[in-house]
């Protein structure tokens, strides 16, 4: 039997993603995790799961953002990780589980950049800043969507606008009071000329006094038209999303740079040329080689029952074991831009190979599944070109020779683990009927 066994390296890949809170309460936090590349957002969510100690009453909402806009939701279980790039942006909510019979509030940001063109004055409206989505149960007006801003954006709010705080028990107060604060985003800012009818902006005026936002309901594009007043009825929908759109005064209260350049999924370094890792054992590589992985969308599996194409996952077992077993190792990696050997150490048992655990079959009288190394063939130098050798046992003797072209040389046991292994050979080794390890099966005069 020959098996092609991945490395750990080659079958997994480290992701980067940025934490929002969706209740308003941290700051923004990136985590980096390592997951299967031929994975599922099933996979990074427990992963980042467990980085970030989510509770038990809590759950992760996977977004890709694109042009501060949500481009889509990994809100499906089965979604494959490899449609993720590495230049990606992945933001990941922290909202509560029953929060999916809630409506969510996704809250975009735009501001106005304004620049003469012609001797005269142009104003333009562009999106920046990340979204945030939260959870509101049952938002009835405007009044409900504005408060839902405030404490989303509680956490960016500048030192010197903080409520009254307690610290080496005397109380400090903030400069502006909410009264303050509130009287400061109430009052009237007029729009540029042209940007909105005249209705539109006579709407957005009321909007600036009655609430502590300029809010506007958006559409599928994220484009905002419609103001948000405090009296506005919101119409009932799983999917609400609003623009806010930050003043003067917004800039002053909260710090948005919070909100700004947040990591790639992955930084790849084009400059490097091999992919060292720390020590893994062959058991390692075996178990990656026979983990479950889910197909993708372009393998979808034909359902008999329900007549229809079906996301399905796909793994392999190992039903018995044969006399000679072969595992060659996977030290060839590539990518988009390179093509990587892997110099991995792998730590392979030489004598008694214990593969019980991994064979499916009861059937005593298969054999035993105890093997032991018998040779080595080895790769040096790098993917373009190399060289071979090979370390092999003489089984009369007892007594392991090394092979280089037209050189063979004796060598201890405690040689021939490098880092250049490249196929490994295993013998079958029978046991006694009290357990122990006894002779090999075939007794050849050389390996």
């Amino acid at each position: 039997m020959y098996l092609s066994l991945p490395l750990p390296s080659t079958v997994t890949r480290t992701m980067t993603v940025t934490l929002f809170y969706g209740d308003g309460s941290h700051l923004p936090m990136p985590y980096t995790v390592t997951v299967l590349k031929n994975g599922c957002s099933r996979d990074l969510s427990q992963a980042l799961g467990i980085g970030c100690c989510l509770r038990s009453d809590e759950s992760l909402l996977l977004a890709e953002v694109y042009e501060h806009k949500i481009f889509r939701y990994l809100d499906t279980p089965l979604e494959p990780l490899n449609s993720i790039k590495d230049d990606d942006h992945i933001v990941a909510y922290r909202l509560p589980k029953k929060g999916t019979e809630l409506t969510r509030l996704e809250i975009c940001h735009r501001y106005q950049e304004k620049y003469m063109s012609d001797s005269s004055k142009v104003s333009e409206r562009k999106l920046f800043l990340t979204p945030l989505v939260t959870y509101l149960e049952n938002p009835q007006t405007g009044a409900d969507i504005d408060l839902a801003v405030s404490r989303m954006l509680s956490p960016f709010r500048r030192k010197a606008f903080l409520p009254l705080t307690k610290n080496n028990s005397s109380m400090e107060i903030c400069s502006a009071s909410e009264a303050d604060e509130e009287s400061m985003y109430c009052c009237s800012t007029q729009l540029e000329p042209g940007s909105q009818s005249k209705h539109i902006t006579e709407q957005a005026e009321i909007s600036c006094r009655e609430l502590s936002f300029r809010l506007f309901i958006a559409d599928d594009r994220v484009l905002g038209s419609r103001p948000i007043v405090k009296d506005l009825p919101i119409k009932s929908s799983r999917l609400v999303k609003v623009m806010l759109e930050w003043t003067d005064k917004e800039h002053e209260f909260y710090d948005a740079s919070y909100l700004k350049d947040f990591p790639e999924v992955q930084k790849t370094e084009l400059t490097e040329k091999k992919t060292r890792q720390e020590a893994i054992s062959l058991f390692s590589c075996l178990d990656a080689f026979l983990k479950e992985e889910p197909l993708g969308p372009e393998d979808m599996w034909y359902c008999p029952r329900c007549k229809e194409h079906r996301q399905a996952t796909k793994k392999l077992d190992l039903w018995r074991l044969p006399e000679i077993l072969v595992f060659h190792l996977k030290r060839f990696s590539y990518s988009r831009w390179l093509k990587n050997k892997l110099d991995t150490f792998v730590n392979f048992p030489i004598h008694n190979l214990d593969l019980s655990k991994y064979v499916r079959s009861k059937d005593t009288c298969t054999g035993s599944n105890i093997y032991e190394l018998y040779a080595i063939s080895n790769h040096y130098s790098s993917l373009g070109g190399g060289h071979y050798s090979a370390y092999a046992k003489l089984i009369d003797d007892n007594r392991w020779y090394h092979f280089d072209d037209a050189h063979v040389s004796p060598v201890s046991e405690a040689e021939i683990e490098t880092s250049a292994a490249y196929v490994l050979f295993y013998r079958r080794v029978n046991c006694q009927p009290n357990g122990a390890v006894g002779e090999l099966f075939q007794d050849h005069g050389t390996a």
